[in-house]
């Protein structure tokens, strides 16, 4: 089970990762021919999004375990 801190680490995570792509559909569609371009970049954001992520969510797993523990 998810703690309360993780959870929202998490939801930080997913809300980063859906807006990246809703800026690349945006983009796609303002700028059509480069398509591929814009998701290839987009993609290294969300890699990006992703690996900055990791800490913050171990910490808030940490602390969430440390909550329940005490």
């Amino acid at each position: 089970m998810l703690g309360r801190r993780t959870l929202v680490e998490v939801l930080h995570l997913v809300i980063g990762i859906a807006g990246a792509a809703v800026l690349a559909y945006g983009a796609v569609w303002s700028l059509p021919h480069a398509h591929d371009t814009i998701w290839a970049v987009t993609y290294g954001v969300m890699a990006v999004v992703v690996a900055m992520s990791l800490r913050p969510i171990a910490a808030a797993a940490k602390a969430d375990r440390r909550s329940t523990d005490a």
